[in-house]
């Protein structure tokens, strides 16, 4: 699956949804404009309703040796349904860059569409799946002078056209042309142009790969911080203790607030503690709704309630507590995503008569993305505590199991 790459992007318009691209380098014949070099995968291949570009670079297209002719991918069927399958490995068209992948990072987004799937992130199935990667360059496409073969680089799962509204605004975000990048759980992935122009970044020789991979929910979570306005000295309560949650606490500690964190399980709430939360309730002992807005707002000045309060769990009821655990004129930024269809009722007197700002926060921008590899790469956010083992492609699913039972934060998924 592939939409609207390579050439230029055609956006939904109007803020329309995201477009979904896939790092696999087939598409249905049925999708879009017919690329040159094209046949069918070779025997053994899954699907052969796809088509699959050569796997051999034009002369005029380097690549580090000889690429195999298949690689082995975790593709999204239906929820709770995820294969690695043998699929062919794509060449880099113009502006793209092939890489092999070091390490892809699980995602609590992920792990939410692999329990009953994502309409923005995933595609039709079989979709491919992952969007936290570091690799290192195998291949390059037609026009791609600044990256070299072997060079380790981390890339994000998006790039802005920076000449629509939104970009222009700089909400990048909000982009009407933004397409979400999917594929980081494969041995190769194909890394489309607009990525490659704008949002792929080298390594520090220094840096470890599986550190580097969470880039990409450090910038969501510094966009989050950013666009709550939090500043040196604020109260904000982080409801959620997953590794948005506490990538959001280290955030708003780097911004110089005081943070009271929300969340369970033994082993995240030792980290929050560690990386510098004031006061961590764990919501197993202290009860969820209103006695936890409750006991949040007696962690603040005068009980008044959080100057900020962010949300990292993405339940309508969570959503209403954080309203509640909100102080008069404060801010609730809604950023854990619920499921496709939900409402949620908060009490209009707590928004008109006691003013508070209620918004949203979705995805990264380019400036954010930097911002997350500069604070991981000099150490001043410690991202790679986050990870609690490595797993082999193979047990993505087991490891998506573990995550369902409370074990461990993060896993590093090596090909």
């Amino acid at each position: 699956m592939r939409t609207h790459w390579p050439g230029s992007l055609t956006g939904a318009g109007g803020g329309g949804p995201p477009h979904i691209v896939s790092s696999i380098g087939y598409d249905r014949i049925t999708h879009g404009a017919p690329w040159p070099r094209l046949r069918s995968p070779p025997p053994g291949l899954a699907d052969p309703r796809y088509t699959a570009r050569v796997n051999t670079p034009p002369t005029d297209q380097p690549s580090a040796g000889a690429l195999p002719a298949a690689m082995r991918a975790a593709r999204f069927h239906a929820p709770r349904d995820v294969r690695v399958e043998r699929v062919p490995v794509p060449a880099p068209g113009p502006g793209e860059v092939l890489l092999r992948v070091l390490v892809a990072t699980t995602c609590g987004t992920d792990l939410k569409a692999y329990r009953r799937g994502h309409p923005l992130l995933l595609g039709p199935p079989p979709a491919p799946f992952g969007h936290e990667y570091a690799g290192e360059v195998a291949a390059v496409g037609r026009g791609v002078t600044q990256w070299a073969l072997g060079q380790r680089v981390v890339g994000a799962n998006s790039a802005p056209c920076g000449a629509c509204s939104y970009c222009a605004r700089g909400q990048e975000s909000l982009c009407e042309r933004l397409a979400l990048w999917n594929g980081a759980y494969a041995e190769y992935a194909l890394v489309p142009a607009p990525i490659v122009a704008r949002n792929l970044y080298p390594l520090p020789p220094d840096l470890a790969a599986a550190s580097a991979a969470l880039c990409e929910p450090l910038a969501c979570a510094l966009h989050a911080v950013d666009d709550a306005g939090v500043r040196e000295g604020d109260t904000v309560a982080i409801l959620g203790s997953g590794p948005l949650g506490l990538l959001l606490l280290a955030s708003a500690r780097r911004a110089g607030a005081r943070v009271v964190l929300c969340g369970r399980r033994p082993e995240r709430l030792d980290l929050a503690r560690r990386w510098g939360a004031a006061v961590v309730l764990d919501t197993a002992t202290t009860g969820e709704g209103d006695v936890q807005a409750r006991a949040i707002r007696d962690q603040t000045p005068g009980g008044r309630g959080a100057d900020v309060v962010i949300e990292a769990v993405g339940r309508p009821e969570v959503w209403a507590t954080a309203v509640a655990a909100s102080r008069p004129g404060g801010t609730v930024d809604l950023f854990g995503g619920c499921a496709h269809g939900t409402t949620v009722t908060i009490d209009t007197h707590a928004l008109h008569y006691e003013a508070r700002t209620l918004k949203g926060t979705f995805h990264h921008t380019p400036r954010h993305f930097a911002a997350a590899l500069a604070a991981i790469a000099d150490g001043t956010i410690p991202a790679g505590e986050l990870i609690t083992g490595a797993i082999a492609l193979d047990d993505l699913v087991s490891a998506f199991a573990r995550l369902e039972r409370g074990e461990g934060i993060k896993y590093v998924v090596r090909p």
